[in-house]
């Protein structure tokens, strides 16, 4: 498997992906800041609330959600290893009270009809579509509860063919922010927020602590080819972001939803 011939990072087994992001905080680009803030649009959570964070990974923005909003939390992922750390953390942080992780597909929630207060996603909505997963979610939340997600989209309407042509081939939902917010209109919400994951959300955050992730990866499969071309993706995806990041990035996105 060449870098040139990989469109997604799922083309490779899922126990490396699994294996490489279990060594790091979080899985995807965000900080506590950013979480804080999506967090400060949201309101009338109380101790009874419930919340579902999906594709939660391992828990990083979680357990900042969980320090600062009221109600009990689901964190679900489809990673059992990440749910084993997710519960760990949970009770590293005295929050396994409130907070558990089990592992559960996206597409296949464990939710009652309007039983949610909040749906949280960071980073992760993509794995089955930002539209279709504002529209199959919709059904979980009360009227008047909120969904909170971050996704990839682009800040200008042109942008180069080299990183226009990498984004499609990885994610071809992605669009610029007026379109997602008019999808999440579509789907039944009110857009409540939309703000730019600011550049440290990348740099600091995630792809500095994956130089560690990757010394960890890379000694354990030494001498392992598609480990070795692993690693290389993650280098050239961050390689492109220094490169291009003025046109492309991750968007919060904040939405109530209403009765139709």
């Amino acid at each position: 498997m060449s870098n040139e011939n990989i469109t997604t990072i799922h083309e490779f087994n899922f126990n490396f992906i699994c294996d490489f992001f279990s060594n790091t905080k979080r899985q995807g680009p965000g900080s506590p800041e950013a979480t804080l803030q999506a967090l400060s649009f949201i309101d009338n959570l109380t101790d009874k609330s419930l919340i579902a964070d999906i594709g939660c990974g391992t828990g990083g923005q979680t357990m900042v959600l969980a320090q600062h909003a009221p109600g009990h939390i689901t964190g679900l992922d489809i990673f059992p290893h990440f749910i084993d750390l997710f519960n760990a953390n949970a009770e590293k942080f005295h929050l396994q009270n409130r907070v558990q992780g089990i592992v559960r597909s996206m597409d296949n929630l464990p939710f009652q009809d309007e039983e949610l207060d909040l749906i949280w996603s960071e980073g992760a909505i993509y794995n089955i579509g930002f539209e279709r997963g504002l529209k199959e979610w919709r059904r979980y939340l009360k009227t008047g509860g909120y969904i909170a997600v971050s996704e990839s989209s682009w800040f200008t309407d042109e942008r180069p063919v080299e990183i226009n042509d990498y984004w499609v081939s990885h994610y071809e939902e992605i669009d610029t922010i007026p379109h997602k917010v008019a999808q999440i209109q579509r789907a039944g919400y009110i857009p409540v927020a939309t703000f730019i994951l600011p550049e440290n959300c990348w740099t600091e955050h995630y792809f500095a602590p994956l130089v560690r992730a990757e010394e960890i990866f890379l000694d354990k499969y030494a001498g392992n080819k598609t480990a070795e071309e692993f690693v290389e993706y993650q280098r050239h995806d961050a390689e492109l972001y220094r490169k291009y990041k003025e046109f492309y990035g991750y968007v919060f996105y904040i939405a109530k939803k209403i009765e139709l």
